[in-house]
């Protein structure tokens, strides 16, 4: 029986086809809840993340290295860790590809010159490819992310000086 809201005393009727079509549109988007509404009836589907501690983008800093067992040659110095101040950070969360399709050539790698308004990455978002332009020109030092990769907002990907 319903009451003056047209809310019902009842039990909800589900729609089970409406839920796994939410569970696979999480999957795709690689978000973590989704909630849809009509009229009174709402839906919510979410799933849990687990975060691991270790951050998602690859580090630079040399591990400690295990003792020699026998005295080594200086060896060549380590490349400096990139400068993240001229990354060029992703504007979306979504799936970035460093090539317009698999096998292609990549729109950039390092050592690359790049000039402003150059795609140097896209990144896949809700099934649209979005270009990730250089902001201005110079080289390309490094590239941050791989081909594939999911990428959070503001992640750095590229950095061009």
């Amino acid at each position: 029986m319903a009451d003056e809201t047209g809310a019902s005393e009842g039990p909800m009727r589900i729609d089970v086809g409406l839920v796994r079509q939410l569970a696979k549109l999480l999957d795709e988007t690689h978000l973590t809840e989704i909630e849809v509404e009509d009229g009174a009836r709402r839906v919510r589907v979410a799933r849990t993340v687990t975060m691991s501690a270790a951050p998602q983008m690859p580090v630079y800093a040399p591990a400690a290295p295990a003792a020699p067992a026998a005295p080594v040659a200086a060896a060549p110095a380590e490349p400096a860790a990139p400068n993240l101040a001229n990354a060029v950070k992703s504007p979306m969360v979504g799936t970035v590809y460093l090539s317009a399709e698999p096998g292609a050539k990549p729109f950039a790698s390092v050592g690359d010159k790049v000039a402003a308004g150059d795609t140097l990455v896209i990144i896949e978002a809700m099934k649209v490819m979005n270009p990730i332009l250089a902001p201005s020109g110079g080289t390309v030092k490094a590239m941050l992310v791989e081909n594939g990769q999911p990428v959070e907002f503001d992640q750095p990907l590229v950095i061009v000086e």
